[in-house]
């Protein structure tokens, strides 16, 4: 939900948006699947993501709660520009994206430091239908994310539970193993790791200002 929150902010605020979502909705289509079909067109030679380059945004418009769990942290973007047309819009989503892959970083690094060890990671529910967020996070995390066969894979989640309180499977690991399939899995690019250590230094910078920031409003003297 915090995705969706953050761009139906966003999305309010550029008036390119209030123009087209009738149109889009019309023809049935997603404003994600026409900002991610926008993102190729104008990204002549360069992989998608290097689009942000000096565009950050950190996400934590309802505060944080993991893996710092500081409910006072706000929301920050950096790199607007006046301008606020479709490039405009859809570079923000993208670093919006970016930003959701980043916090997911965050939260396997702290994990990470903590003695767990974290080699795959799963998709589900809505946002595994997005190509570009699945992506986003495969580069940004250095890991291979594994996807369901199934497209709702949630409803197979309650499915399994369903089986295994109806006795149909002794466990709920052996319903697992049997009702889900691993479907298609997507591979960091190795050749995009040195920018996204570049965005994560910025990432983590974000809040270290936002916290240094609130430190200054706070002083009395």
């Amino acid at each position: 939900y915090l995705f969706n929150d953050i761009y139906v902010c966003f999305f309010s605020l550029n008036p390119f948006f209030g123009k087209k979502k009738w149109t889009l909705f019309s023809r049935f289509q997603s404003i994600y699947t026409y900002l991610n079909s926008h993102l190729d067109s104008i990204k002549k030679s360069l992989p998608v993501g290097f689009l942000t380059a000096d565009l950050h945004v950190w996400p934590d418009f309802h505060g944080n709660r993991s893996p710092l769990a500081d409910l006072t942290l706000k929301g920050m973007v950096t790199g607007l520009r006046l301008s606020q047309g479709l490039d405009d819009l859809a570079l923000l989503y993208l670093a919006t994206v970016q930003a959701i892959a980043l916090g997911t970083r965050h939260i396997l690094e702290t994990m990470a430091s903590a003695g767990h060890s974290i080699s795959t990671l799963f998709l589900c529910g809505g946002l595994s239908k997005n190509p570009l967020f699945v992506q986003m996070h495969a580069d940004i995390t250095g890991l291979p994310i594994v996807l369901s066969q199934e497209v709702e894979s949630v409803l197979v989640g309650a499915a399994t539970l369903g089986a295994c309180a109806s006795g149909d499977f002794p466990s709920v690991q052996e319903a697992m193993a049997r009702m889900g399939k691993v479907g298609k899995v997507v591979f960091p690019r190795p050749e995009e790791k040195r920018f996204y250590d570049k965005k994560y230094k910025v990432f983590l910078k974000l809040v270290q200002h936002q916290k240094e920031y609130a430190a200054i409003m706070n002083d009395d003297i």
